[in-house]
């Protein structure tokens, strides 16, 4: 059996009747129970979850036809959540063995939104223990391989959920972004990946990394499905006092846009292949009747640095509640990229060296955020790369942290500002692996880079795609 590969699709075949939800739900375990053990894309399957709410789906409907799909906007769409985010009844491990036997007593926000939109929950992503790396090569429980050519990493820390929707494991999926976290894996995998406006979706039950960074966010096929999965998730919840309820109104801009390319993010330490395919972009976005204009952006190149300080100073203050006294196993079970960011934290916080490091690292991030939010008076949107190298072979970066690190450079930028970013799928090169780039946007704009990355994708006939796992 055949599934369509974008929720318009999947929810007009079960209008039809062509498809039930309890069909798809049997499609998709029956994919990830075949072609699981090889990619390590999920950890947790939640079968007997998915059937239950696959026959309440199909009930409702038999009950109410199509108004059934005006009163729950995500019916029928299965997801696969990054374990990072807590799903009530169903194992949450943040791939660690700290957490391998937990479950929690509630869900996070972002399940709760999705689950009562009519979602139904195939189960629980691999991905970096904790979040804390580039390539989902650092869960516990073994490293997620890239669905289009399994030598290579998919990209991370939501491994696994990038991967799943290049597997076709399932409809949509969840992710979490620290340093590109999302776009990266999205990157990778060849599909889109959302990296919101920090504050714009509850981070109210994901399991934090880092919480002055931290963006929720998520994978889909093509971009009116990322969109209307943001619809439901973003908002005020009651629960994250960093939620706003800003929201810039939808536009589509076919022609007009000024977009920013930033001579810093193409230059040294690039991939030709890369920086040939963004810039074959940029000039696909002039053709399309934008305006393409090169901009500076001078500080950014100490955005990695400042990231590594702040980042790991958050971790090991999120870290220090896993005592093993309340919930998980003792401290001893943390893997060694947990405590090498433990001991870098904690050092840049302690006593003489706090000022020196932490205090000096978040003065240079509020002179980023200024440098960018200028750009932003000049240009309605920045592109650049995701990343600076293609996916690159397993087990090819990870005894070199430096490296490694290294893959987030041109990730560093939207987090540190708090800004919107879209990872946007561009084709294949001869390789067969996916190319792409990201367009960065102002604070709560990103209704213009879903109307931006639409466009481009009309222009160009793009196709969504799945890998022929072999």
């Amino acid at each position: 059996m055949k599934v369509p590969l974008t929720i318009q699709q999947t929810q007009e075949a079960l209008k039809k009747k062509d498809l039930s939800c309890v069909d798809l739900v049997d499609y998709y375990l029956e994919r990830i129970d075949k072609f699981n053990p090889e990619i390590n894309a999920v950890l947790t399957v939640s079968s007997e979850v998915a059937y239950s709410q696959a026959k309440k789906a199909d009930k409702l409907i038999k009950e109410l036809g199509d108004k059934a799909f005006e009163e729950f906007p995500l019916l029928g769409v299965t997801v696969i959540y990054k374990d990072m985010f807590l799903t009530k009844g169903i194992r949450t491990t943040a791939a660690s063995h700290v957490l391998e036997d937990y479950v929690p007593a509630y869900s996070a926000t972002v399940v709760e939104r999705l689950e009562k939109a009519g979602c139904i929950t195939l189960g629980k992503a691999n991905q970096d223990a904790w979040a804390h790396g580039s390539s989902g090569e650092n869960s516990d429980f073994g490293p997620t391989k890239n669905p289009w050519n399994k030598k290579l990493v998919p990209g991370g820390s939501s491994s696994g959920s990038a991967a799943s929707l290049a597997a076709d494991f399932s409809l949509i999926s969840t992710g979490t972004d620290t340093c590109g976290s999302i776009r990266l894996p999205a990157n990778y995998c060849g599909v889109l990946g959302l990296k919101p406006t920090y504050g714009s979706v509850s981070r109210f039950g994901v399991i934090a990394m880092a919480s002055s960074l931290d963006s929720i966010g998520h994978f889909g096929r093509v971009v009116s499905d990322v969109r209307k999965v943001f619809e439901v998730t973003r908002g005020i919840d009651g629960y994250d006092s960093t939620l706003s309820s800003l929201h810039k109104p939808y536009q589509i801009k076919s022609k007009g846009l000024k977009i920013g390319l930033p001579k810093e993010f193409l230059g040294e330490g690039l991939e030709d292949e890369v920086r040939d395919s963004v810039l074959e972009a940029a000039k696909t976005f002039e053709k399309m009747g934008n305006e393409i204009v090169e901009i500076s952006l001078p500080h950014t190149k100490y955005g990695i640095a400042v990231y590594y300080i702040i980042q790991p100073a958050e971790v090991s203050s999120n870290l220090s509640r896993y005592d093993g006294v309340r919930y998980g196993k003792s401290r001893s079970f943390f893997g060694d990229e947990a405590k090498r960011r433990i001991m870098l934290g904690s050092y840049v916080l302690s006593a003489g060296y706090y000022d020196a490091y932490y205090l000096k690292a978040m003065k240079v991030r509020s002179v980023i955020i200024e440098e960018v939010d200028r750009a932003f008076e000049d240009v309605d949107l920045i592109l650049a790369p995701v990343a600076p190298s293609l996916p690159f072979k397993l087990g090819e970066k990870v005894n070199d942290p430096l490296k490694m690190y290294l893959t987030d450079i041109y990730a560093a930028t939207a987090n540190l500002c708090g800004i919107p970013s879209l990872a946007v799928p561009s084709g294949f090169n001869k390789d067969n692996l996916p190319l792409g780039f990201q367009i960065m946007g102002p604070k709560f704009s990103e209704e213009l880079l879903f109307a931006a990355a639409l466009e481009y994708h009309r222009f160009i006939d793009y196709k969504p795609q799945v890998a022929k796992i072999t």
